[in-house]
Formats: structure tokens, sequence, C-alpha cells
């Protein structure tokens, strides 16, 4: 069963992932749920598993990629900006 998220309730899971990431205590899951406030433990193990699910999904293709406007003719086949581009210039950054 889902439970519905704020987006200050994400923001603070997410802070939590990184802030209790090499937790290894056994208190892991607890600290998190209480960093978020408003959540079980069971909550946010599900809300985890969810995200790691979307992850898998997205990195594997199985999520379709938004089709976003450009202003330019430098607009490839899926709908989207020349991203070899993009990622070139992200390296030398």
């Amino acid at each position: 069963m889902a439970t519905n998220w704020t987006t200050k309730q994400n923001k603070k899971f997410e802070e939590a992932l990184v802030m209790y990431d090499k937790d290894n205590s056994g208190e892991k899951w607890h600290n998190i749920a209480r960093y978020v406030g408003g959540k079980s433990v069971e909550e946010v193990r599900r809300h985890y598993d969810l995200l790691l699910k979307d992850i898998s999904q997205i990195e594997n293709g199985q999520v379709p990629l938004p089709n976003y406007r450009t202003t330019s003719d430098q607009t490839n086949a899926r709908g989207y900006a020349n991203e070899q581009r993009l990622l070139k210039n992200l390296k030398l950054q």
C-alpha cells in the first residue's frame, strides 16, 4: 500500500539517505524514518525499494524520455537537445 509523501518529506528522505549511507549500526532505517518525520520504518523501506525500482527502469531504458522543446535545429530523433555536446561540456568543467 503506497503512502503519500510530501515534497518536504521526499527532500528529507534524500538528505537522510546521504547522511546515513554508511550507517551499519542496524538503526539506519529507524534513523532515516526519524529524520523524515511522519513515516514508519516500513514506509521508509518501501519508499527506498520503489526508488531502486525507478532507477533500474530508467537505467534500462524502460521509462520514456520527456519530449523537450528546443529552439534550435539541434534536436535529435528522441526530441531532446544534442546530449553528446552537453555531456562533453560537463566533462570539461
